[in-house]
């Protein structure tokens, strides 16, 4: 650190203790002050609106002066915050059959989501009792709201149309006329609610929650990246009750059509009573005026209840007041519907997990098939290398930017092209990757779409790489009641004599608001390794992949119901990954950014031309 930034810093420091003394000093001063009016100490009075408001205006310059300085004072990428341990590193991935470690004050960065030119999302951190005080107070007041929401039924909830409830806003208004907020100005209001019965024990499902790592882990498709910047309740050990922690978090659709959002917020979690559990999120611009991020949470999280033979009942909640951000005429049903960010595909993606998660637990498998892969550490071992490409993955497919990849070339009509240099990565080929990825329209079912590019009979027909050979499976892992949620090994085997044939790792994936195809060419030794047990993390992986998505909500038969509709189509990513050169030290050329690009636009129209004309 240079002589310039360390006297910055200082600065910064005793600006800081200067704050803290003038609010022991407030403090102080309103303990002993009389009430004019009644002679009495003001000590001895009810914390009433109107001291409250007064309070929090004085908390408000006060922040706001601390966050006018963060430009000068701005944490470097991937460093703590000040108030951090310096113990505390950056954790690696974890899969999310693994244990949870210690829970602490920590920042963890998941997967690949943070290249060495990104800055955690958030502000400054929880300073002072006071301002800790007043989060949890406003923690109870959220609990208080998310509960009464969560047990609520009609009018407080109506139906929607893609197969969730909404929330009734005057009702809403009606009921809670504070809440934790007044709604700003011109802002666009989601809230839905969803329920399911997951075969998941609770107290697993409060440690995945609590555990930013594994949540992200679990949400991969959802959430490209997360942090956690401050605990200020651990809580009771191991389960979690009273916990409270400021987290940041960066939600996506895969796709590059669609804006990602920002959500900076306090995550708060109770136990309710023996059977169940609460997990509150709720924004913090109260106390951090400068830091709305377009995006704020209002009390969202979910209520779990314990059930017999480990199976749970989740009720989730999704509450989100955001500045309407641009999103291609594409996706503004599915956005607009609440598929995309809203309560159902949060609990779509938590059941398909947690099955997937079954599975790979499962000790007896049937000899149902031939190529069922039956040997219990095989299996998991592939499901973990499946988990790992699935991440990386989503990492490429969607809007953001906040990772290891440098974007070339904007989202629009044409195709998003980005660069990454791998160095030393076991889990990667050492090199320059080219990542391109586009979206586009088909007027047939999701389904339809899905099933035609998963099965190993009809690639031959999109895969250029496959080169006109017949695909055959080796191997798969059946993840859940679906027969579409399957880990597959898979061999190209080529028709030219003397070319040796490919082989291929592939996990698809799918629930009701949308769905995976993702594959990577993989070393048949390494694979074969990994068959028997062996480390997964050491096999290099250059995925690619499409994620199909509906073009919004099928329309309701039974009527009465609110929201957009879509028009029966589906919305198609296409995103591809390709070694251009082995020597990251080299320059990327624009032929290679080219060839890339006309690569995926080939992919594109095959599908187009198969599927369109009835090949599926």
């Amino acid at each position: 650190m240079s002589q310039h930034e360390r006297h910055e810093n200082n600065l910064l420091k005793a600006e800081n203790d200067k704050l803290r003394e003038e609010n022991t000093r407030y403090k102080e001063a309103l303990s002993h002050a009389s009430c004019p009016n009644c002679g009495g100490l003001s000590g001895e009075m009810s914390f009433d609106e109107q001291q409250l408001r007064a309070e929090n205006m004085r908390l408000r310059e006060e922040i706001e002066k601390m966050s006018a300085m963060i430009p000068r004072f701005a944490v470097k990428p991937g460093s703590l915050y000040h108030n951090m341990s310096s113990q505390n590193q950056m954790i690696p991935p974890r899969s999310l059959d693994q244990g949870v470690g210690n829970y602490g004050a920590q920042t963890v960065m998941i997967g690949e989501m943070f290249g060495s030119n990104d800055e955690p999302l958030g502000a400054l951190p929880i300073a002072s009792d006071f301002e800790k005080d007043i989060v949890m107070e406003i923690g109870s007041v959220a609990m208080k709201e998310f509960t009464n929401l969560a047990e609520a039924g009609n009018p407080l909830w109506l139906p929607g149309n893609c197969g969730c409830e909404i929330l009734n806003q005057d009702e809403y208004l009606r009921s809670f006329p504070k809440g934790i907020g007044p709604t700003p100005l011109d802002v666009k209001i989601e809230a839905s609610r969803h329920s399911a019965v997951v075969i998941m024990d609770y107290n697993k499902l409060v440690e995945i929650f609590m555990d930013v790592n594994q949540w992200a882990n679990m949400f991969c498709g959802i959430i490209s990246r997360a942090a956690i910047h401050q605990v200020l309740e651990v809580g009771q050990t191991e389960i979690f009750d009273g916990a409270c922690q400021v987290m940041s978090a960066e939600f996506q659709v895969p796709s590059p059509l669609v804006p990602v959002r920002d959500d900076y917020f306090v995550r708060f979690c109770k136990r309710k009573n023996l059977e169940s559990w609460t997990i509150v999120d709720f924004s913090m611009d109260q106390l951090r005026p400068g830091s709305f991020t377009k995006s704020r949470r209002r009390p969202s999280g979910c209520l779990i209840t314990e059930l017999p033979n480990g199976y749970s009942k989740i009720v989730w909640i999704e509450h989100i007041e955001l500045e309407d951000n641009e999103v291609h005429d594409l996706y503004k049903s599915y956005v607009n519907s609440g598929l995309a960010f809203g309560a159902k595909r949060w609990v779509a993606s938590l059941d398909r997990q947690c099955e997937r998660l079954a599975s790979s637990m499962a000790s007896n498998i049937p000899h149902k098939s031939i190529g069922v892969l039956t040997n219990s550490g095989g299996r998991r071992c592939m499901m973990r290398l499946a988990e790992r490409m699935m991440l990386s993955f989503c990492t490429a497919v969607g809007a953001s930017t906040a990772n290891a990849w440098t974007l070339l070339t904007e989202a629009g009509e044409d195709v998003r092209v980005m660069t990454r240099k791998s160095v030393d990565d076991p889990g990667r080929p050492s090199g320059i990757v080219l990542s391109a990825s586009t979206s586009f329209w088909l007027p047939i079912p999701s389904r339809t779409v899905f099933d035609f590019l998963r099965s190993e009979n009809s690639r031959n027909q999109w895969d250029i790489l496959s080169n006109g050979g017949q695909v055959e499976e080796l191997a798969h892992i059946a993840n859940g009641h679906d027969s579409g949620n399957c880990v597959s090994l898979l061999r190209v085997n080529t028709p030219n004599f003397g070319q040796s044939n490919m082989t291929m790792l592939q996990e698809t994936c799918t629930d009701a608001t949308g769905s995976f195809v993702v594959y990577a060419p993989v070393d048949l030794i390494s694979m074969n390794a990994v068959l028997r047990g062996g480390n997964p993390d050491c096999v290099a992986l250059l995925p690619s992949g499409f994620a199909v998505l509906p073009d919004g909500p099928e329309p309701m038969n039974n009527g009465g119901s609110i929201g957009e509709v879509g028009s029966g189509g589906c919305l198609l990513t296409v995103a591809f990954q390709i070694l251009v050169d082995s020597v990251p030290t080299s320059k990327l050329s624009a032929t290679s950014v080219t060839t890339v690009s006309s690569l995926i636009k080939c992919i594109v129209e095959r599908i187009q031309a198969v599927v369109c004309n009835g090949g599926t």
